[in-house]
């Protein structure tokens, strides 16, 4: 087993080598109040991997399966810390693939290099209001991709990056710790900047599949002040909150 990462102070990693999920080793440590800002939780595999709405997220040994349990700030919009966790895991993939990859944010939660997905986000809440921490699951493809998925994926050795998925942990947390705390203090902007300075597919035709069903289809302009997706269609501007984003045109 590879040397113990090197986290930020008070953070406190737990690894295993399989759970069903690091989110819901997160949520049950949570729910049973052992849990504390920072605890890290790290699985070599995941037999119930998840990503957005219930889909599969392919765990296989070799890529990175990681939460972060996290108490926001009060009447904070827990949304945005999927671009702050965005962030982070831009800065510790950025530190290990060669120059010349192209690094993106996609809209709202993934990382893509060279266009292809590398890498997502998944926020979830156990509902208990008096205990309102968060698992903020982060899994990075470093060895392996998944096949057949609705957008292109990739990984970081497909890509030159040359990583044990163990050796992304503490660049990772180190990253997310000071991006926390620049959003904790500083609110959404400077976040929203740097995130929108390496954004996806700005001015590119998109469409929007929403949890309804509904479809929506414009082009790329914005992100609002909140972290909602801002797109222009027949001249006029409109917000999208949450759902799929397909890019419709190069």
């Amino acid at each position: 087993m590879a040397a113990t990462p090197s986290l930020p102070a008070k953070y406190r990693l737990f690894r295993f080598q399989r759970l069903d999920s690091t989110n819901d080793e997160a949520l049950r440590r949570i729910e049973a109040g052992s849990a504390a800002h920072g605890d890290v939780i790290v699985a070599d595999s995941q037999t119930a991997g998840r990503g957005r709405r219930g889909r599969t997220w392919q765990s296989p040994a070799g890529n990175l399966h990681l939460s972060l349990v996290v108490e926001p700030p009060s009447g904070s919009a827990v949304g945005q810390l999927a671009f702050v966790a965005a962030l982070a895991m831009g800065e510790a993939v950025a530190s290990v693939i060669p120059e010349g990859v192209e690094l993106r944010y996609k809209w709202p939660n993934d990382l893509l290099l060279g266009g292809r997905k590398a890498a997502g986000v998944l926020i979830e809440s156990n509902g208990n209001v008096e205990n309102p921490a968060l698992a903020i699951g982060i899994g990075i493809n470093v060895c392996a991709a998944p096949e057949g998925t609705p957008y292109p994926a990739t990984a970081l050795r497909a890509e030159g990056g040359e990583v044990a998925a163990v050796e992304l942990v503490a660049p990772l947390c180190a990253a997310f710790d000071c991006w926390y705390r620049r959003w904790s203090e500083q609110g959404f902007a400077p976040v929203r900047a740097i995130w929108l300075s390496c954004a996806h597919g700005i001015g590119t035709a998109i469409e929007a599949r929403l949890p309804d069903g509904s479809v929506q289809r414009g082009v790329f302009r914005d992100l609002d002040s909140d972290g909602a997706l801002v797109m222009e269609a027949g001249g006029r501007r409109q917000t999208v909150a949450t759902g799929d984003i397909f890019f419709t045109a190069a």
